[in-house]
């Protein structure tokens, strides 16, 4: 592989409960390549946009979700979010609020706010209004990321990652691919070590 055209892509939900249970890896893995391979963050939308309550069954199933997370990786989960909240199966939102922190260079800080507001907050984040009080919260321009969250750009710009998220194989997350202009090689994810992320990242790197 090209070292100066090799990328890693991080395809993510800021609502997918498996990439909360990988954060700690992902940061320890992100931290360890710094410096050594371009690392780009693609958001995956999980699911569409919805106004319709989600059904008990599918509550009663993502909630079983939190607590395998929960008991397989010691992944901290506020089990309230059921009990205080209307969910509803969408996650594009979220994926709007990334690209437009991403306009702010906030990208990760606006995704931890919105782990940490879901997952331990028991906040919706399918929600407009909680995404932009996070916004303010980060001290962001919140006019400017309100327009952007609620602008057709950024909507065509959802539409454009997802399908190249799409087009590299990210179909479920979190996903990892080392790409450069001729090949694309997808990672198995490991949730519990750090290392053999690292280690096949660098063997390819190397690998001439």
């Amino acid at each position: 592989m090209n070292k100066d055209v090799t990328r890693l892509y991080y395809v993510y939900d800021p609502m997918c409960a498996w990439c909360w249970g990988y954060k700690p890896i992902w940061q320890k893995i992100e931290a360890a390549l710094k410096g050594k391979i371009d690392v780009v963050y693609l958001v995956g939308g999980l699911a569409p946009d919805s106004d319709v309550p989600m059904p008990q069954e599918m509550r009663t199933q993502i909630a079983s979700y939190w607590h395998k997370i929960e008991s397989q990786l010691g992944t901290e989960f506020n089990h309230d979010f059921w009990s205080r909240n209307t969910p509803r199966r969408s996650t594009y939102p979220s994926c709007r609020a990334m690209l437009a922190a991403r306009r702010q260079n906030a990208e990760k800080e606006m995704l931890t706010a919105v782990q940490h507001a879901y997952y331990l907050h028991a906040k919706n984040p399918s929600d407009n209004e909680v995404l932009i009080e996070l916004a303010g919260e980060l001290g962001l321009d919140v006019d400017k990321f309100k327009s952007d969250l609620e602008s057709n750009d950024i909507e065509q710009y959802l539409k454009s990652e997802l399908g190249f998220a799409r087009s590299i194989g990210g179909n479920s997350f979190p996903s990892l691919f080392v790409a450069d202009k001729d090949t694309v090689v997808e990672l198995a994810i490991d949730y519990k070590n750090a290392a053999t992320t690292i280690e096949q990242v660098e063997q390819l790197l190397n690998y001439a």
